[in-house]
């Protein structure tokens, strides 16, 4: 519920619909970002932070429960550091295409307050409504945010500049492309780089890497069987794991390790047999940190739209799924 007193609202593609005295706010932009990608900015709390609110704004606590009936809870902080409390929940869910959920002012705990308890109008409603619709253009996304039950007035003009002001601070984030994985997205360098702390030594996260054993217990998303059927850790060695749906539908990886380095360095291919041709060069690093392990993982693709595609298919989340029974796995074998 980004807002902003006492300031008249700058450009920006927005119209206001009158419903008695309350308006519906709507503002459309598009961002040079895939759809994927812009959702993530909305729905994890890591992200929520790096943006929401308006300029000089912070965001030092954000929880978010997505799920139908699920709630999320916010505070943002003015810079003369005022807290604002925001809550809503959840009413639709279209993943990555739509969010519809409620609006409301809040208390630390998540309680429901008037919005006179922020110096606002005693006209605004206990409880509004937010919108967000996202459309492909090409690649980019185009953002549309109806905000319902505005008291036309001050309060929706504040409103109207703090979602402006957002909107400029969300198209910095997506161009630093930076999540709670530790993945930033670099569509010039066409790459994506992911960093994870892991509580383990460095030989024994390199290890998990290169066992054969070991790779079924952690690779791929929770919901699948992984069976290696090569893997050959050596340069111009090869490697090939099947992953199993429930239902049984297959889906193959390959790939050759063009570098190894125990325990510091793999440099490999990978290619999803589904789509033959598209080769992605991951480099993983893994550096000493204390008795643990920082592993990085840069993914080079040979064209943009190879990189926008793998984005838009989920693969942060397959690798943040991946981590997280990586982290899993480590942790038994401590």
């Amino acid at each position: 519920m980004p807002s902003k007193k006492d300031v008249k609202p700058k450009g920006q593609a927005t119209k206001a619909a009158d419903k008695g005295k309350r308006r519906e706010l709507v503002l459309a932009r598009v961002f040079d970002a895939p759809r994927e990608r812009v959702w993530k900015a909305w729905t994890e709390p890591a992200e929520v932070k790096r943006w929401w609110g308006p300029k000089d704004f912070t965001v030092p606590s954000c929880k978010i429960d997505l799920r139908v009936g699920g709630t999320y809870l916010y505070c943002m902080r003015s810079p003369e550091g005022k807290d604002y409390w925001g809550t809503g929940v959840y009413r639709e869910i279209v993943r990555p295409r739509k969010l519809v959920a409620t609006d409301s002012f809040a208390d630390a705990k998540g309680r429901v307050v008037s919005a006179t308890a922020y110096g606002l109008s005693a006209e605004t409603p206990l409880e509004m409504l937010l919108t967000v619709t996202l459309e492909d253009v090409a690649g980019k996304t185009k953002l549309t945010l109806r905000h319902d039950g505005l008291p036309a007035g001050p309060d929706q003009e504040g409103a109207e500049q703090g979602w402006t002001e957002s909107f400029e601070r969300l198209a910095a984030s997506l161009t630093e492309g930076s999540s709670e994985t530790g993945a930033v997205t670099s569509r010039r360098k066409r790459q994506v780089v992911m960093s994870r702390v892991f509580n383990a030594p460095r030989d024994v996260v390199f290890r998990a890497y290169t066992d054969p054993e070991l790779i079924p217990r952690w690779w791929g998303r929770r919901r699948q069987t992984t069976t290696v059927e090569a893997m050959d850790v050596r340069k111009g060695g090869r490697w090939r794991y099947v992953c199993r749906d429930p239902d049984g539908t297959e889906y193959g990886f390959r790939g050759e390790y063009r570098e190894v380095r125990p325990p510091e360095r793999i440099v490999s291919t990978f290619e999803f047999e589904g789509m033959p041709g598209h080769i992605i060069e991951d480099t993983a690093t893994f550096e000493e940190r204390d008795g643990k392990t920082k592993l990085t993982v840069t993914s080079r693709f040979e064209t943009i739209e190879d990189l926008d595609g793998m984005l838009q298919s989920g693969m942060e989340d397959g690798a943040r799924e991946t981590w997280d029974r990586l982290e899993e796995l480590l942790a038994k074998t401590r």
